[in-house]
């Protein structure tokens, strides 16, 4: 059973529709201590930073118990970014801290007639082997919409350059992250998101 974390402005109807398609079975928590048993645990988001504070320290303490216990952990757009220390975008909200480094914004580039925020569809640029990108290619195509991203750090798999060169996807361990929607990135997005449960199942 997956547990889909809703702190009031996830985007969890299309979320829940993509797992659907892919046969998961998942649930939404209503209290921090039902993470306790989970086999993984989803946090999507879109949105403002700020909302994130409603995952205050019960829900984190219990996120980071279970991810400690080696329950898998997918960030979605804001959910990727809340697996950091914090973000620009709401300085007083703390954020997961799985991951180290602060969220910031994008540049806007006028020279390139880049915009912020960054919305459609841009290219992962493969930074190392990642299982949660099994049987994609660097290239390959997501879609985006955000103004703040993580940085590059070894924890980043992929990176995406819109003004600022930004980890796309994180992996470390059991914690990962797309900053991108998969639930929105027809074949590509539903790959990555099968590649998650499969790593849920463990081997055959």
């Amino acid at each position: 059973m997956i547990a889909l974390v809703d702190y009031g402005a996830g985007n969890l109807t299309s979320v829940r529709k993509a797992f659907t398609t892919l046969g998961a079975t998942f649930f939404t928590p209503t209290a921090p201590s039902e993470c306790a048993q989970v086999q993984a645990l989803v946090v999507p988001g879109v949105g403002h930073f700020g909302a994130t504070a409603a995952l205050d320290a019960p829900w984190r303490d219990a996120i980071s118990s279970a991810v400690s216990r080696g329950t898998p952990l997918l960030g979605i757009c804001v959910g990727m970014q809340w697996l950091f220390e914090g973000s620009d975008e709401a300085p007083g909200v703390a954020g997961l801290g799985a991951l180290p480094g602060r969220i910031q914004r994008l540049d806007s580039n006028a020279v390139d007639r880049l915009k912020v925020p960054h919305v459609g569809w841009n290219a992962l640029d493969f930074e190392r082997p990642a299982r949660i990108l099994a049987g994609l290619t660097s290239g390959a195509q997501v879609y985006f919409t955000h103004s703040f991203a993580a940085p590059v750090t070894d924890a980043c798999a992929a990176a995406t350059t819109h003004a600022n060169t930004f980890a796309s996807v994180v992996e470390r361990d059991n914690i990962f992250g797309v900053q991108f929607h998969p639930e929105k990135s027809s074949d590509a997005g539903l790959r990555i998101l099968r590649n998650f449960l499969d790593l849920v199942k463990g081997p055959a």
